[in-house]
């Protein structure tokens, strides 16, 4: 362990499958399970994965968007999830919880809330960039209904003091997109948690499907080295309703390298010692970005969204 005052010990939560019939009550037992095997590892900080507390639902369509509203929160804590920031307060353990929530003016965010090790909620972050599709398309052997259930967040991705160090957060498809570590690398972030719910087989390519583990850790591994953070990447994984999810979740260091991964696709912990000082190695060095950053050539980026091709 390093002799600098800024390391933290981490935990990716990760979960195995959460099957449609399972309950709240008994999604947070897990979730708690997990918490009280990071207590007794000495974890100060431990990231559980996106959509935590349920099956992935968007992969059902209703007729009515409002048919799946009871795989939603309306409060957080909320009386089903109150156990959970009762024993991480009690454990003196912080953690970051993915979700869907329902707000009361009826808007839908795939959301995740980071919480201090003293109970304190820092922040809630809504995720960016929605993947699938918002219609019915019955011929897929399973579907990614997200754009149907969730809308995009215009709120962005803002970083925040807390566990003695820049934490920020990002949720499943946001790590594929270089954007989202930058905009978090230029607030000096040190830390991002994200969880991710990957199925194995994606329909329009299939040919990703082999891939799909690479490619997990290729986004953020490139987003850590890059920007000179931590990332925690966490998975919900197995075969969850008949469809296999992505395991392989990991903890990556300000060099790009994992340093602790899954082994199993399961309920599994995955603890290490994140150092917040190593990621200024990379910061006041390579990626400099005061000193070697050119902004004003970065025009396209900024104010482009689709491709446009040269005449």
């Amino acid at each position: 362990m390093s002799s600098s005052p800024r390391v933290i010990r981490v935990a990716a939560g990760q979960l195995g499958p959460i099957q449609r019939e399972e309950s709240r009550a008994e999604v947070v037992q897990r979730l708690v399970a997990l918490l009280e095997e990071a207590a007794d590892r000495g974890v100060e900080l431990i990231v559980y994965p996106e959509l935590a507390l349920t099956t992935f639902f968007p992969r059902w369509y209703t007729e009515d968007v409002s048919g799946h509203d009871h795989f939603y929160e309306t409060s957080m804590p909320g009386a089903e999830t109150q156990p959970l920031f009762d024993a991480a307060k009690a454990h003196n353990i912080g953690f970051a919880l993915g979700y869907a929530e329902l707000t009361p003016d009826g808007e839908r965010f795939n959301t995740t809330v980071l919480v201090e090790r003293d109970g304190t909620t820092v922040a809630k972050y809504r995720k960016v960039h929605i993947p699938g599709h918002d219609s019915n398309e019955p011929w897929r052997a399973f579907q990614h209904l997200e754009r149907r259930y969730f809308q995009e967040s215009h709120e962005g991705f803002n970083v925040h003091r807390a566990f003695g160090g820049i934490m920020g957060m990002a949720t499943c498809n946001d790590r594929r997109w270089p954007e989202t570590y930058r905009e978090m690398g230029l607030q000096g972030v040190e830390l991002i948690a994200i969880g991710y719910n990957t199925p194995i087989h994606y329909a329009p390519d299939p040919g990703q499907n082999a891939l799909q583990g690479f490619h997990n850790h290729l986004c953020m591994q490139a987003g850590a080295y890059q920007n000179g953070t931590w990332v925690i990447g966490v998975a919900k994984c197995g075969t969850e309703e008949g469809v296999e999810m992505l395991a392989e979740s990991a903890i990556i260091a300000p060099s790009g390298e994992i340093v602790a991964q899954a082994v199993t696709t399961g309920d599994e912990l995955v603890v290490a010692d994140c150092d917040l000082d190593w990621c200024a190695d990379y910061k006041n060095t390579l990626f400099d970005f005061d000193t070697y950053r050119r902004p004003e050539i970065y025009h396209r980026t900024g104010s482009q969204k689709g491709v446009v091709h040269p005449d």
